[in-house]
C-alpha cells in the first residue's frame, strides 16, 4: 500500500503547494457554500438559534477532522480520502461505494454554489429568486469553471489564493459594519422563536456541508511541502478561519434581520441582511462578493473532485472509458463531473440539494471514522475514544436530519436512498465483473493519459 501511495504523488509536482496554498483551496471550497448558501437554510431549521447551528457544526467537523488529521500525518498521498478508504477496507465495495459517495457530495455541493451564484446574482436586479435565470446563471458558472480549469494546476493555484483574500476580507468587512450598526444587538437570536432539538441537529447536519470542504486538502499530500505536517496544519487552519467568519456573519445577519425575513429570504439571505444596514450599496458589495466565492468555491471544487475520481479512475475502483475525448484520465474525469452539476443544479433546488450533499456526506464520514478504528488506529497513532466520539455525533447529526426530512420533504430521502443502492449495488456488479471486460492493459492506457498523451 505505501508503495501505491507514493506512486500517486509521483504523477504530482511534490512540494509545489505552500501551506497557505493548501488552505486557501480549502477555505476556497468552504466559504463558497457555507455562508452564502446555508446561513437561510439553516435558519429555517434551527429557528433564532442558527447561529449555534454553524458552531455545534464546527464541533462535530472538528472531532471529524482528527481522523483525516492522523491519516494525512501517516499516509500523506494525492489520491486523499480514496486512499485513506483503501488503507482501510482494501479495495472491495466499501471502499468503491465511500468513496463515490465523497465524490457525488462534492459535486452536490458544486451545484449547490452554482445555483447560490444565480440567487445572488439575480439580486443585481429587479428579477424574482425563483426565475429560470438561476439554474440558467449556474449552469455558466459550471461551463466557465471547466474552461478554467483546463487551463491548468497553475492558474487554478494562483486564482485560490486572490480570491481567498476577497472573500475573506469581504466577508469580515461585511460582518463587522453589520455587527457595529446593529449595535450588537442580536434580537433574533434571544427571540425565543426556536425550533426544537430535532431541527437544531438537522441544521447541524447542513452545517457540517459548510465545513466538509476542509477535505480536499487531504488530496494534496502528493503537492504539499512537507505534507507529514502540512496537510494537518492546513485543515486546522482552514476549519478555524471559517468558524471565525461563519459565527461574524450569523450574528450580523440576526442582528439586521428577523427570523422570518431570514427564513423568506434563506436562498439569498446575506444580500438582504445588507440591506437595511448601508442600503443598495451594501447589497451591491455583498453581492459582489458572494460572486467571487461562489465562482472561485466551484472552480476549486471542480478541480478537486475531477482529480479524485482520476485517482478512483486508476485504482480500478471505477470504471472509465475514453469516449473518443483527448486528453488525461483527469480531462475526462473534469467532463464527467461538470456534466453531473448541471444536471443537478437544473432539475433541484438549494435546500434538496443542500440535504443530498449531507446525507451522503456524513455516511462517508462514519465509515472512514470506523475504518480508522477498527483497522488503523494503532497505525496512525490515534485516540479510540475520539474516533468513537466522532461516529457517536456524526450518528446523532444524521438521525435527528432524517427524522425531520421524514416529514418535511420524504421525497429527497427516497431519492437518497435510491442513490446509496445504486452505488453501492453499482459498484459491486464493476468489481465483480470488471475483469471480463476491463484488462490491466485498459487501465494502463488510461493511467499513461496523464502524460497528456492522445487517449485512444
Amino acid at each position: 500500500m505505501t508503495d501505491e501511495i507514493n506512486s500517486s504523488n509521483s504523477k504530482y509536482k511534490e512540494g509545489s503547494l505552500s501551506l497557505p496554498g493548501a488552505v486557501a483551496m480549502g477555505t476556497g471550497v468552504m466559504i463558497g457554500a457555507g455562508i452564502f448558501a446555508l446561513t437561510g437554510q439553516m435558519a429555517n431549521q434551527a429557528g433564532s438559534l442558527f447561529p449555534f447551528a454553524f458552531l455545534s457544526a464546527a464541533l462535530v467537523t472538528a472531532f471529524s477532522a482528527y481522523s483525516y488529521i492522523k491519516m494525512s500525518n501517516a499516509y500523506p498521498s494525492a489520491g486523499g480520502i480514496a486512499m485513506y478508504l483503501k488503507k482501510a477496507y482494501g479495495e472491495g465495495t466499501v471502499t468503491a461505494g465511500c468513496a463515490m459517495l465523497m465524490y457525488f457530495s462534492m459535486v452536490i455541493n458544486e451545484s449547490l454554489v452554482a445555483r447560490t451564484f444565480g440567487t445572488y446574482t439575480l439580486q443585481l436586479f429587479d428579477v424574482g429568486e425563483d426565475s429560470w435565470l438561476v439554474p440558467v446563471l449556474g449552469v455558466g458558472l459550471l461551463v466557465f469553471a471547466f474552461i478554467v480549469n483546463i487551463m491548468g494546476n497553475d492558474f487554478i493555484g494562483k486564482m485560490s489564493m486572490i480570491t481567498a483574500v476577497i472573500k475573506i476580507g469581504g466577508i469580515a468587512i461585511f460582518a463587522g459594519i453589520g455587527l457595529w450598526l446593529s449595535g450588537f444587538s442580536f434580537q433574533t437570536v434571544t427571540s425565543m422563536k426556536e425550533a426544537g432539538g430535532g431541527g437544531f441537529l438537522a441544521a447541524t447536519a447542513l452545517g457540517i456541508l459548510s465545513y466538509k470542504g476542509f477535505t480536499t486538502i487531504t488530496n494534496s499530500g502528493g503537492e504539499l511541502k512537507d505534507p507529514h505536517k502540512n496537510v494537518s496544519r492546513a485543515i486546522i487552519i482552514s476549519i478555524s478561519v471559517c468558524v471565525a467568519l461563519y459565527l461574524l456573519v450569523a450574528f450580523a445577519v440576526a442582528g439586521s434581520l428577523s427570523l422570518d425575513e431570514i427564513i423568506k429570504a434563506k436562498d439569498y439571505v446575506l444580500a438582504e441582511a445588507a440591506r437595511p444596514v448601508l442600503g443598495q450599496y451594501a447589497v451591491w458589495f455583498t453581492v459582489g462578493i458572494a460572486i467571487v466565492a461562489t465562482v472561485s468555491g466551484v472552480i476549486a471544487s471542480t478541480f478537486a473532485v475531477s482529480r479524485m475520481l482520476a485517482m478512483l479512475s486508476e485504482m480500478g475502483l471505477v470504471p472509465h472509458r475514453h469516449l473518443g475525448m483527448p486528453g488525461d484520465v483527469q480531462k475526462h474525469t473534469l467532463v464527467y463531473t461538470i456534466v453531473l452539476a448541471i444536471l443537478l443544479t437544473i432539475f433541484f433546488d438549494l435546500s434538496r440539494i443542500a440535504s443530498l450533499g449531507a446525507i451522503f456526506y456524513i455516511i462517508m464520514d462514519i465509515a472512514i471514522h470506523w475504518g480508522v478504528f477498527r483497522h488503523l488506529k494503532e497505525d496512525v497513532k490515534a485516540n479510540g475514544f475520539i474516533l468513537i466520539s466522532a461516529i457517536v455525533l456524526d450518528v446523532i447529526v444524521l438521525g435527528a436530519f432524517l427524522f425531520v426530512k421524514v416529514s418535511s420533504d420524504p421525497q429527497v430521502l427516497i431519492v437518497a436512498a435510491v442513490g446509496l443502492v445504486m452505488i453501492f449495488a453499482g459498484e459491486k456488479w464493476f468489481l465483480k465483473w470488471k475483469p471480463d471486460y476491463l484488462t490491466e492493459d485498459d487501465m494502463r492506457n488510461d493511467s499513461s493519459h496523464h502524460d497528456d498523451e492522445p487517449a485512444s
